[in-house]
């Protein structure tokens, strides 16, 4: 699964195995891991209360491009890498 940004310590990553919907990514931080949709609701998973807020801002910035990169998971093509948060 190919890291698509980082910060904070944080990992985002989306898998290019024309996964299943709903589209969304993985952020992973230290030992923790959650799955968010587009929406920033988180599916799966826990992330601690600050990085959470952080992957959230992060989405919201960056929901076209997540779903551009989504376009291209599902069609197998590689994906292009998201700006960090600042």
């Amino acid at each position: 699964m190919p890291t698509i940004s980082m910060f904070q310590g944080i990992l985002i990553r989306m898998n290019v195995r024309g996964e299943h919907n709903p589209p969304h990514i993985h952020a992973e931080y230290q030992n923790d891991e959650a799955v968010f949709d587009f929406d920033g609701n988180i599916l799966e998973g826990d992330l601690p209360t600050r990085q959470t807020r952080l992957v959230l801002a992060w989405i919201e910035l960056h929901k076209e491009e997540l779903e551009a990169n989504w376009k291209l998971a599902m069609n197998k093509e590689p994906l292009y890498k998201i700006d960090p948060l600042k």
